[in-house]
């Protein structure tokens, strides 16, 4: 990766494929699993430890949920594709083929959520502080599995000279229709090297002020659930900016994209339905939860 004058632009010349003998490895995999390890230790476990949970189970509970948020947030990608039924349904492997590009967080989000409320239940945990656990691991991990949308170049916003703007120079960079690779370096920003604006990047700084106030509620020991609703109140409205950036995702209505519309819906029915839950719910999970550390249960997949 270098930066070139005169106008600063930044020139991609990495393979998304990291070749290793006969093994091929893609830096967007790479990227998912520092940032699942990152995540967990600097994410998940400081709360476990405060809140009293095993080390082991919150292990296992992070194991299940890395399982359904990826799922979750592959198949919200693919049901969203204009050629859903060529290029997926009719190519099932590419349904799962994740590391080549395309999660669409929300879809995690929900799976996520799904999966940490029916494990804390069935391990006798308060549901609250679990999801608090997930949005903590989704704010530290988010933008590290960023880095590997920019080495694909399968996030980008509209064509650009500003001095960050990315130009992708090796042609197995995964480029979506309608974006063009670098073909001569020499004249970054010309029409044979064109630049965009780095829309992953912005995705990645989003995710990291988001991090900066979770940090700020964990530390001064809010309620359970405060961070995990504040998370998705904090994250739709970063999508409803961001999404702008994106020219890489079609505009479906109204000249908003899928996930624009979605966070809208995030914040017009999920946030508040959150928040009466949460008020109505809270005293009984805490209790439920004390209990439970006197009788606990071990883990188990959701069935």
């Amino acid at each position: 990766m270098s930066a070139l004058a005169p106008v600063g632009i930044v020139v991609i010349n990495i393979d998304p494929v990291l070749h290793l003998g006969p093994f091929n490895i893609h830096w967007y995999g790479i990227m998912y699993a520092v940032a699942f390890l990152a995540a967990y230790r600097f994410g998940v476990l400081p709360l476990a430890v405060r809140s009293g949970v095993p080390r082991a189970l919150a292990e296992r509970i992070t194991m299940w949920t890395i399982v359904f948020g990826l799922l979750g947030g592959r198949l919200y990608y693919v049901v969203q594709q204009p050629n859903l039924v060529h290029d997926y349904l009719l190519k099932p492997v590419n349904i799962i083929a994740f590391w080549n590009g395309g999660m669409a967080f929300f879809g995690a989000i929900i799976a996520g959520f799904i999966t940490l409320t029916m494990l804390a239940w069935r391990n006798r945990l308060n549901p609250w502080m679990v999801l608090d656990g997930g949005v903590l691991f989704a704010a530290v991990g988010q933008p590290i599995g960023r880095i590997g949308n920019i080495i694909n170049g399968d996030i980008l916003g509209a064509p650009s000279n500003l001095p960050w703007a990315t130009a992708y120079a090796n042609p197995h960079a995964i480029l979506q229709a309608g974006f063009q690779y670098c073909t001569d370096a020499a004249v970054p920003g010309g029409p044979l090297c064109p630049a965009y604006q780095p829309a992953a990047a912005y995705e990645a700084l989003g995710t990291l002020a988001i991090l900066a106030v979770l940090i700020v509620l964990f530390r001064r020991r809010v309620r359970p659930g405060v961070m995990a609703i504040t998370y998705v109140a904090l994250y739709a409205i970063s999508q409803l900016g961001l999404f702008e950036f994106r020219k890489s995702e079609p505009a479906v209505l109204l000249g908003l994209r899928q996930a624009q519309w979605t966070s809208i819906g995030m914040l017009v029915i999920a946030v508040p339905a959150l928040y009466i839950l949460w008020r109505k719910t809270l005293a009984r999970a805490e209790e439920f939860h004390q209990r439970g550390r006197t009788q606990p249960a071990p883990v188990a997949a959701p069935q």
